[in-house]
């Protein structure tokens, strides 16, 4: 065996992700929101971007390049060459959460989520705190105890445990624990459901004994809708028994941390917008809700004037290049989403006219052969997209969706079948509800045939309760 070094040649193609092709992708799945604050973020950065003023101003439109241009077609053809190349693991790309509402569109704006608190769950309880003019000792104690609260604001350990924790007393702990359980919003450090809820029936005053046996005695019958059992064992009505807990639904809350849990998050804002003229369906993109931009006129003063310092004219020369490559996949974005909105507007057409129900089973494959593109590429353009539509706006991700054969012969899609089971479930006697093998067979009559095993999975996923739960008495 002999060792040693050697050399040898060998020819290879690769195709090398530059950041130009990254940040491609990242800003073809960005939602439009993001996109508007990447394109802030960009402006500030690149001194050669600049807002259009005039679109019409044709010295404008010839410094941004048209998007089926040349170097337009170039660009997607290396996008697409790139995708397909791309293993699955490239395709959670980082992207900056933006927010904010689009404050041009006030009917969009009424869309926005309401803002999360300005402060914590922990800060306000603190303030609380700090009002009673603690010993310095306990006020210790009490913040441990605030921070030690799990999400859902209780308290797991005992006055034992945090006492052995912090090397303090007993009943200091026991003390701070109190103080905290006595703070606003009530059922604050509660040791369980069962503890809070009867901690905020004792802040009422006055409760009928039998609401307060319902939630110290039977709670998981309550939660099972075991009514008869309750009134068995309570010598009770149904009827009394559905008093004290529609009072308790009224009275309590079982998740007084909730409203501390908010955060601010942006508002939905369609990309595309279908519309119904003539009883055609068109798909219009919001390119006016982006930014336009174009590249700064003193571009080429400030290459002539740079040609003298080499490393100049080399810096000006890549800000010049980033400049057009972000205006370029900013118009890829656009073109890539609305084409592909066009077919699936063209193929869910009986959606549009009649609802859910008649909703087709498609596959992103499909898509990506009748647009042209890799299904990566379809995969990131509707990724956190939204489509308005007649029938109101959804996700696009929702037309994406498998399905079953009906008795016509026609595909159903899962979505239209989750539609039909929650009807058949609202119609359904509330006094003897319908059990799974029973919406099988209702779902039959409707031409659906599907297992079992599978009504419960879509029963769970629409947060429908089981027919024990849902009897009323």
């Amino acid at each position: 065996m002999r060792l040693g070094l050697t050399q040898s040649l060998r020819t290879e193609q690769r195709l090398m992700q530059s950041p130009q092709m990254i940040q491609a992708m990242q800003i073809l799945q960005t939602p439009l929101l993001e996109l508007k604050d990447q394109i802030e973020q960009e402006l500030q950065e690149n001194v050669f971007l600049e807002l259009k003023e005039d679109p019409q101003d044709p010295s404008q439109q010839q410094q941004t390049p048209a998007p089926e241009d040349k170097i337009q077609r170039e660009f997607s053809e290396q996008l697409d060459q790139l995708e397909q190349r791309m293993g699955p693991g490239t395709r959670g790309l980082s992207r900056s959460s933006g927010g904010g509402a689009d404050e041009d569109d006030k009917k969009q704006a009424a869309l926005n989520n309401t803002p999360g608190h300005s402060i914590s769950l922990p800060e306000y309880l603190m303030s609380q705190a700090r009002m009673l003019n603690l010993a310095p000792d306990l006020l210790h104690v009490v913040e441990h105890v605030i921070y030690s609260l799990d999400a859902d604001a209780k308290l797991a350990d005992t006055a034992e445990q945090i006492a052995q924790m912090l090397l303090v007393p007993i009943p200091l702990a026991e003390n701070a624990v109190e103080i905290v359980r006595g703070m606003e919003p009530v059922g604050i450090a509660a040791k369980d459901l069962r503890d809070r809820l009867l901690m905020q029936l004792d802040r009422l005053g006055y409760v009928r004994p039998l609401t307060r046996q319902l939630v110290a005695d039977h709670l998981d019958d309550v939660a099972r809708n075991k009514l008869p059992k309750i009134a068995k064992e309570t010598a009770a009505s149904i009827d009394e028994i559905k008093e004290s807990i529609e009072f308790l639904r009224h009275a309590c809350d079982p998740s007084p941390a909730r409203a501390f849990d908010q955060v601010e998050s942006s508002g939905v804002v369609p990309d595309v917008v279908v519309t119904e003229t003539d009883g055609k369906y068109e798909v219009r993109s919001l390119r006016g809700t982006v930014p336009e931009l174009s590249l700064s006129p003193r571009y080429r003063e400030m290459l002539q004037e740079a040609k003298t310092d080499p490393k100049i004219y080399e810096y000006l020369r890549r800000k010049i290049d980033a400049a057009k490559w972000f205006i370029e996949a900013v118009h890829q974005r656009q073109n890539t989403i609305e084409r592909i909105a066009g077919e699936v507007v063209r193929r869910q057409e009986d959606f549009l006219r009649h609802g859910v129900q008649r909703l087709k089973p498609m596959k992103m494959q499909d898509i990506a052969d009748a647009v042209g593109v890799h299904i990566s590429t379809v995969s990131r353009a509707i990724s956190g997209k939204f489509i308005e539509t007649p029938q109101g706006i959804f996700d696009m991700k929702r037309f994406f969706s498998g399905g079953t054969q009906s008795d016509d012969g026609e595909m159903v899609s899962q979505q239209a079948v989750k539609d039909t089971l929650k009807q058949i479930v609202d119609g359904e006697d509330k006094n003897g509800p319908l059990s799974d093998d029973q919406l099988v067979l209702e779902l039959g009559k409707k031409g659906v045939h599907i297992a079992r095993r599978t009504v419960t999975k879509y029963r769970k996923a629409l947060g429908i309760d089981s027919s024990t739960r849902r009897r009323q008495f």
